[in-house]
């Protein structure tokens, strides 16, 4: 089997956590618990990529709208369709972190890290400081990266166990709800 072919088939496990992710989400009013962390925000915002079906058949739709005008991305995962990117702001502690993850390679897109004072400064003729706003973006960047693979670590630990069908359910049954939760 080629990479083109095993990216295809394990593609649903980006879908999967994105859906997971926007239930978690919105079961606690946007608090995601992570081990270690603590509670970190997690938004769904604005725009949503849903897929359905696959090759030649593979049809896109495209949810945007404020976070309570997201319904049409429910109604959509309703109709089988999956969730194959999402525009997201989380929020740790100071930081606030903006960016489109795409599922299938769980690709990070549209980045907008925290502006700090190095960034609200502007440029710099001194090397040191300009070298310091490079490497606290480096900081911010490996930050997000490390939250993402947080998150993406608590969904596969709760995929693998004995307690998926149970978060299953809860799933499909937020789906199927009429009303948003906060």
């Amino acid at each position: 089997m080629d990479l083109v072919d095993l990216i295809a088939e394990k593609r649903f496990v980006g879908q999967e956590f994105l859906t997971w992710l926007w239930f978690k989400s919105e079961e606690r009013g946007g608090l995601v618990a992570i081990q270690g962390t603590g509670d970190i925000v997690v938004v769904f915002e604005k725009h949503m990529l849903l897929e359905y079906g696959e090759g030649e058949s593979n049809q896109k739709c495209i949810c945007s709208g404020l976070q309570s005008e997201l319904r049409e991305a429910r109604t959509g995962m309703k109709m089988g369709k999956k969730l194959e990117q999402a525009r997201l702001q989380i929020i740790n502690g100071d930081y606030e972190f903006n960016l489109t993850l795409a599922a299938a390679l769980m690709e990070f897109r549209n980045v907008k890290l925290p502006k700090t004072a190095g960034t609200e400064e502007g440029r710099s003729d001194n090397a040191e400081e300009t070298e310091g706003m490079i490497l606290e973006r480096i900081f911010l960047f490996e930050e997000l990266v490390r939250l993402v693979n947080e998150l993406l670590r608590v969904f596969i630990t709760i995929r693998t166990s004995d307690g998926w069908q149970e978060e299953l359910s809860k799933m499909r049954e937020w789906i199927h709800s009429t009303e948003q939760v906060a």
